[in-house]
């Protein structure tokens, strides 16, 4: 099963906050991680046990836009997806709402790679088999 998209709620927590009361923009690639985590999990994998199979996701890009501030105690909701997937790659989107108002949009591009760094193919069991649509294709 290969889920290509989830939600999860995060809670803002104090010690996320910067000195004005803010999420702190640091904080916000951290969700992005814990969604893409979650997306992992939610098709039956552990991030863990890819490591622990010499097979590592790194963050080749990362871009984002903050729109609006989150400050502590709010409740997000962070929509992540897979926007495209090739042997080598694959690329999420993210969107973070408070309340269904849009609070960031970003994006990422992770490489495929060994525990040497070098770029190998995603793990067949995690190649799409294009029943759940959205584009992929052989490149990296």
């Amino acid at each position: 099963m290969n889920v290509r998209e989830t939600d999860i709620e995060i809670r803002v927590r104090y010690a996320e906050c910067d000195p004005m009361g803010f999420l702190h923009h640091s904080r916000y690639f951290e969700y992005f991680e814990m969604g893409r985590t979650e997306l992992l999990r939610a098709s039956g994998r552990r991030y863990r046990d890819l490591e622990a199979a010499g097979v590592l996701f790194v963050v080749a890009r990362l871009e984002c836009r903050f729109r609006r501030p989150a400050v502590y105690d709010d409740v997000l909701r962070l929509n992540v997806r897979i926007t495209r997937q090739t042997r080598a790659r694959i690329d999420h989107a993210y969107r973070l709402y408070r309340d269904g108002l849009l609070l960031c949009e970003a994006s990422s591009v992770l490489a495929c790679v060994n525990r040497e760094g070098r770029p190998i193919p995603i793990p067949d069991d995690m190649v799409d088999d294009g029943d759940a649509g959205g584009p992929k294709d052989a490149g990296v």
